[in-house]
């Protein structure tokens, strides 16, 4: 591998270039040898790219900018704009032409970053996403000092990259979807969309968004747009006399979307994603595939006003595969490995807790009574930001748990270079205490008694308390929490490349329970960071 001037590189056509970490090395990388030696520079560059992108998470002057826009949230798509225009993009964004290409660009990722930007199902290359990173990011770090000093943080800046990509990537179709709210997000920088579409309503992003389902329900209905159809699915009454008052004010349609079952189609739709809140999903997904369809094939202009019941139209058969082969990794998602089996849903609110409360209790049964013998059921926890951790909680104890585990959503206590999943805006300190007190939620609920003193689980390493009862321990890590669980049970998590931390055999002693069971039924919850980490770690496919 071999470094040179960015000028000299640019007049090799043979060579892959990368420009790299901008104005602190101003070089890229020449590839001539193996086809193994050019996988390594691109994953070493795009590892850059990745730990570049990670600088610009929320730090102490990023917070202030951002209770400055609170207060004037306008100053939220002000800025986008003025990013937009030093990114050198155009983005009036009549979305979207059409074709077969399409995009979507969704939030949080799970394992790596590029899940977030993706074309035809699939998440970019690690080659296309450090290109375009590059593209945009030395364009704005080179622009900042006229614009005292500013970069966009961390979902900002994504926003941006996202749209850079489907114009260089020339799609024809793109799905946004919108990361905080709605009227103030960075994404509703788009002036004429197609459709819009506002699903379920539930109370988080308070301190942003409000406190009451209403006020959440006006800062949804921001990205309606006028002339343009909207599409919800049902919701409790005031928050859809909020919405309804929104597309009245803003001169589009409202339609709700009719039940799955009054579709016109032959049997039942099938849905490849479990859970009954789905089906409202897909409801919203049909509503939102039609109404593009018909606006952009059919000849002559559509009038859309007032708020009416959206028809029950029959799908096509290209939407009831579609709905049939939809996968959407850890939301609902059951991973057996052996004698272990995972049960993986990002739930982090207490309306989605219930729904995910409701397909654990209708699917883990029926793996119980095939299971043809005694079955250990684990909840493993971590609840982040400003979330009600014991709400979530009292809505699982329900579930019967033999042990509850809490971990951090960090993947591995000893560092690595996967930069995809580090978080810089909260102290390891505050996470492990997040977790003592969801522990102590928890054995509160339970009606257990606190005992004054407990011990390490880990020596060493990580500081963290350890459990005075049975059944619920604290771990530093994911890694450790799943390997704790499974007893090396998963040969997944037997992977000799993968570090196995010493836990203390008082500790060990706890787990015969689960040496002895014939199977073990793991509920991973809580978080969305949380799931995306343990599934670092039990699908491996995922990493490539």
């Amino acid at each position: 591998m071999e470094k040179r001037n960015i000028q000299n590189y640019r007049a090799q056509s043979n060579s892959l270039f990368y420009p790299a970490l901008s104005s602190r090395w101003r070089c890229c990388v020449v590839i001539s040898e193996s086809a193994h030696a050019q996988y390594e520079v691109i994953m070493n560059v795009f590892q850059d790219a990745v730990c570049t992108l990670n600088t610009l998470q929320t730090n102490a002057s990023a917070l202030e900018q951002v209770k400055r826009e609170r207060g004037h949230p306008e100053l939220q798509l002000q800025a986008m704009r003025g990013f937009l225009q030093r990114a050198g993009l155009k983005v009036s964004l009549d979305l979207c032409i059409v074709c077969f290409l399409h995009s979507l660009f969704s939030s949080p990722h799970l394992v790596q970053v590029r899940e977030r930007i993706r074309i035809n199902g699939q998440p970019i290359g690690k080659e296309l996403f450090t290109k375009y990173f590059w593209q945009v990011y030395c364009r704005l770090e080179e622009t900042k000092d006229a614009h005292g000093g500013s970069m966009p943080a961390y979902f900002r800046f994504l926003t941006i990259l996202a749209f850079h990509i489907f114009l260089q990537e020339k799609v024809d179709l793109a799905v946004f979807e919108v990361g905080i709210g709605g009227a103030y997000d960075c994404t509703n920088i788009i002036r004429r969309p197609w459709v819009c579409g506002i699903s379920s309503l539930g109370i988080d992003h308070t301190s942003i968004l409000g406190d009451t389902i209403e006020k959440i329900a006006w800062q949804k209905g921001g990205i309606f747009k006028p002339g343009v159809p909207a599409f919800t699915v049902k919701q409790p009454d005031g928050p859809k006399k909020v919405l309804q008052e929104r597309a009245e004010e803003i001169g589009c349609s409202l339609s709700v979307c009719p039940d799955l079952e009054k579709y016109q189609s032959e049997g039942s739709l099938r849905l490849g994603l479990a859970g009954h809140h789905q089906r409202s999903n897909a409801s919203l997904a049909l509503q939102l595939s039609h109404t593009w369809l018909q606006r952009h094939f059919l000849t002559g202009a559509l009038e859309f006003s007032g708020v009416s019941p959206a028809p029950a139209f029959q799908p096509s058969p290209a939407m009831i595969k579609g709905l049939a082969e939809t996968e959407w990794p850890g939301r609902n998602q059951t991973l057996k490995h052996g004698p272990v089996t995972y049960f993986l849903d990002g739930a982090h609110t207490t309306r989605s807790m219930q729904a995910c409360v409701r397909w654990f209790n209708e699917i883990a049964p029926q793996h119980e009574r095939n299971a043809g013998g005694p079955v250990v059921r684990v909840l493993l926890f971590n609840a982040t930001g400003e979330r009600d951790c014991g709400a979530m909680l009292k809505l699982l104890v329900p579930c019967f748990f033999d042990f509850a585990v809490f971990c951090p959503n960090i993947t591995e206590a000893i560092a690595t270079c996967n930069a995809d999943q580090q978080n810089f805006n909260v102290s390891v300190e505050n996470m492990l205490t997040r977790c003592l007190d969801n522990q102590q939620s928890w054995r509160v609920l339970n009606g257990q008694e606190e005992k004054p003193e407990a011990e390490l689980l880990i020596g060493g390493g990580l500081p963290l308390v350890a459990e005075r009862h049975r059944d619920t321990l604290v771990f530093p890590c994911i890694l450790s929490a799943l390997q704790w669980i499974s007893q090396g049970r998963d040969s997944v998590l037997s992977d000799p490349n993968k570090c196995v931390i010493p836990v203390k055999p008082s500790i060990n002693a706890k787990a015969a329970l689960l040496r002895e069971a014939v199977n073990i039924h793991v509920l991973i919850t809580g978080s969305l960071h949380l799931v995306g980490g343990a599934l670092k770690h039990l699908d491996p496919a995922l990493n490539s």
